[in-house]
């Protein structure tokens, strides 16, 4: 059953679970879009997560009081929903100063920086949602033996567009931020865009594999990138070709 969580005066968390789970997240999905239906007096945005959806509302709208009980209701009635988003195929230049953390991830798997590379570009990982900063994706699909915590001491400053896990999860970072996820590459793709209409490169529901390059390639890519002359569409997969599942 979901369950009713207050976040302050204006606020409700309706939480379906506790796992990172395509099951689980098709619950949240179609609670999400019920609500939008519902179009309730006085909600004002929702944001789903992997296992929950936050609804900010008006605390003085007239319908304020009992929106709790009515979310529950809906949440209860909603049908799951699983998002089918694009397909893509993202280049990533693994190892050396792009990816500081595969050698020492491969130490603790007790085995080879090309066998983590091998893993990692044959996994298919699912976007869940966007959060943390602009264009952030949560990604799951990690392959459990590769789980490995956060590094006991985050970076100051972890370098824009690295490929980075934790636990069960994978993302990228947009921008140039502190972070303690443990860094095995660099993608030469912009993941968030003011210039583009929008401007994030992933959604939820997306899905992604990871293509090996080397740095001559990453860097004429990067070039591309920066000249406003790299094409997004030239990484998605489409829909009718295969795709590991």
């Amino acid at each position: 059953m979901p369950k009713l969580l207050p976040l302050g005066d204006a606020a409700w968390t309706v939480e379906f679970g506790e796992a990172v789970d395509p099951a689980l997240h098709a619950r949240v999905m179609g609670f999400a879009q019920a609500l939008e239906r519902a179009a309730l007096p006085g909600v004002i945005e929702w944001v789903p997560t992997f296992r929950s959806c936050t609804v900010h509302f008006d605390p003085l709208s007239p319908l304020a009081d009992g929106l709790g009980e009515r979310l529950l209701e809906i949440a209860a009635g909603a049908p799951a929903a699983a998002v089918l988003g694009r397909r893509w195929r993202i280049p990533v230049l693994f190892g050396g100063e792009a990816g500081p953390d595969l050698a020492e991830l491969a130490a603790r798997c007790g085995t080879s920086a090309e066998a983590i590379v091998a893993r990692m570009t044959a996994a298919v990982f699912r976007v869940y949602m966007l959060g943390f900063m602009p264009g952030f994706p949560y990604m799951g699909g990690l392959p459990e033996e590769l789980a490995m915590p956060r590094l006991a001491t985050p970076r100051k400053q972890v370098p824009a567009r690295s490929l980075a896990v934790t636990g069960t999860l994978c993302a990228i970072y947009p921008f140039a931020s502190p972070g303690g996820w443990r860094l095995l590459g660099r993608t030469p793709l912009a993941l968030f865009d003011v210039r583009r209409p929008a401007p994030a490169l992933f959604a939820p529901g997306d899905e992604a594999m990871w293509q090996a390059i080397d740095a001559t390639e990453c860097a004429r890519l990067e070039a591309e990138e920066a000249a406003g002359r790299l094409d997004r569409a030239a990484f998605l997969v489409a829909p009718e070709a295969p795709w590991p599942r």
